[in-house]
């Protein structure tokens, strides 16, 4: 089975049209970087795995363009779309992850309430 006709497979068996598809496989393959490889995703490794695997995957859509068919204007604006919708979900939570991990930590919140649970608590 060619990955042309997995990415058939997948967008049948799952009823999802095909930009849903890169939006769900960004994450996941930036997720499933990051915990093979250990790394936060506030590190840039994940998201650089993640772009990788949109230009490779775009670079085989295109190179299965016949070269008797020129590819047209319609060919290079789906090829943009599909690593927008890759990369934009992965690049958001790059930036967050980076710099304001608190969003997804909630640290700010836990020291906030610990700070009130001192002034209420009587010191012994």
């Amino acid at each position: 089975m060619q990955w042309f006709e997995i990415k058939n497979w997948l967008e049948l068996s799952t009823g999802l049209d095909r930009d849903s598809l890169h939006i769900y496989a960004g994450v996941a393959v930036q997720l499933a970087v990051a915990v093979i490889f250990r790394r936060s995703l506030a590190n840039p490794i994940p998201w650089l795995f993640v772009a990788i695997v949109a230009l490779a995957n775009e670079y085989h859509d295109y190179s299965r363009i016949p070269a008797t068919m020129n590819a047209s204007q319609e060919t290079y604006d789906e090829a943009v779309r599909d690593i927008w919708n890759t990369l934009l979900l992965p690049s958001v939570l790059l930036v967050v992850a980076r710099f304001y991990p608190n969003l997804l930590t909630g640290m700010r919140n836990r020291s906030a309430s610990a700070e009130k649970l001192d002034e209420v608590t009587p010191s012994v």
